[in-house]
C-alpha cells in the first residue's frame, strides 16, 4: 500500500456518484438495459461515536462496532477507533421503479424485483470499488457486509438481527431515521438501499439532524398515517411494529412468483416503501424543513 494521500468527504461523494454514472454494472439486466440507480446520498460517522456501543448494547453483543470489524480483517493496521470513519450511502429508488411498485398489492413489480437482485449486485460492486479506491490512495478499508463472517443471528428481542446493519450505519451517518415498518426514511424517502465501508481515514462526521430515531415517521411524530400497515400484503406491520418472520416468509414466497411471472431468479416486495407518504420525501414537515435549514427539529410529543 502506498503512502496515504489526503481524502475528503467531497472526494468520496464524487467517487461514489461517478461510479454510479459510469459503471456498466449499474444495469437492471432488462431489454433496454436501464440503470438501476441514478445518484447517491453520502454521509460519514466517526468510529469512536458512542452510538456504535449503544447498538451493541441494544441489538446484541454480536453487533460489530467499526473498530471490531476493521481489526478482525485488517489486524496488521493496529488502529484505534478514533482513526476510523464509516462511509455510508443511500441509493434512492428511481421514479419509474417506485411508480411500478406503487401499483402492486401483493408481490413486487418486475422493476422492483430486478433492483432487489441486480441493483444489489451493483451495490456490492460499489462497496468493492470504494474499498479498492481507498486502498490505491493508501488507506486501508473494509466493507463489513462483504466479510466472510458477516452473519444473521437469532435475537430474542428482534427475532433476528445481523452483525452489521447498513440501515443503522446510515442512521449513525445522519442519513435518515426509522419508520414504523423498520425502513429508513431519508431525505429522498424510504424507497432505497444502503451500503457502507469502514476506512482508516479522518472525515468530519455528518451531523445527525434528528433527536429521535423515529423523527421522520408520521406515525411516531403525531400518531397519523400508518399507511405501511395497509400496504403490507403479509400483515407483518401493525401499530406495534414490524414482524420480521412474517416479512421473511412473504419474501421467500415471492421467489416463485418472480420466476413464473417475470422469468428470472429474483424476489422482493417493497410495498411498504411505495404508495406511502415517506416514499420519496421526509413526510414530517417540521423535520423536513429543519433538515433544509440545517437545524435540529424539536422532539415529537409522546403518543397518547
Amino acid at each position: 500500500m502506498k503512502e496515504a494521500a489526503p481524502i475528503s468527504g467531497d472526494w468520496l461523494s464524487s467517487l461514489i456518484n461517478d461510479f454510479i454514472a459510469t459503471s456498466p454494472v449499474n444495469n437492471m439486466q432488462n431489454e433496454p438495459a436501464e440503470p438501476a440507480w441514478d445518484s447517491a446520498l453520502v454521509g460519514f460517522a466517526s468510529g469512536v461515536d458512542p452510538i456504535w456501543q449503544q447498538y451493541k448494547e441494544y441489538v446484541g453483543a454480536f453487533h460489530w462496532t467499526p473498530w471490531e470489524v476493521f481489526n478482525q480483517h485488517r489486524p496488521e493496521q493496529n488502529v484505534s477507533a478514533e482513526q476510523l470513519t464509516v462511509i455510508s450511502w443511500i441509493l434512492p429508488q428511481r421514479d419509474k421503479v417506485r411508480e411500478t411498485n406503487r401499483r402492486e398489492n401483493r408481490y413486487p413489480s418486475e422493476e422492483w424485483a430486478r433492483i432487489r437482485v441486480y441493483g444489489e449486485e451493483f451495490n456490492v460492486a460499489l462497496r468493492n470499488h470504494v474499498v479498492s479506491s481507498l486502498e490505491k490512495e493508501g488507506h486501508a478499508a473494509v466493507a463489513p457486509m462483504l466479510t466472510l463472517n458477516w452473519t444473521i443471528v437469532k435475537s430474542e428481542r428482534f427475532s433476528y438481527a445481523s452483525s452489521w446493519s447498513e440501515r443503522h450505519a446510515a442512521y449513525a451517518a445522519g442519513l435518515g431515521t426509522f419508520g414504523l415498518c423498520d425502513g429508513l426514511i431519508t431525505a429522498r424517502g424510504k424507497a432505497m438501499r444502503a451500503g457502507s465501508v469502514v476506512a482508516r481515514i479522518s472525515i468530519k462526521p455528518t451531523p445527525r439532524p434528528y433527536s429521535s430515531h423515529h423523527a421522520y415517521c408520521l406515525f411516531f411524530a403525531d400518531g397519523t398515517c400508518g399507511k405501511c400497515i395497509d400496504r403490507c400484503p403479509a400483515r407483518a406491520i401493525t401499530e406495534a411494529g414490524h414482524d420480521k418472520e412474517k416479512c421473511r416468509l412473504h419474501l421467500a414466497r415471492s421467489r416463485e412468483y418472480v420466476k413464473k411471472t417475470y422469468e428470472f431468479e429474483g424476489y422482493g416486495c417493497g410495498l411498504c416503501q411505495t404508495g406511502v407518504p415517506c416514499e420519496s420525501i421526509i413526510p414530517v414537515k417540521a423535520a423536513r424543513e429543519a433538515l433544509e435549514r440545517g437545524e435540529l427539529p424539536p422532539m415529537p410529543p409522546p403518543l397518547a
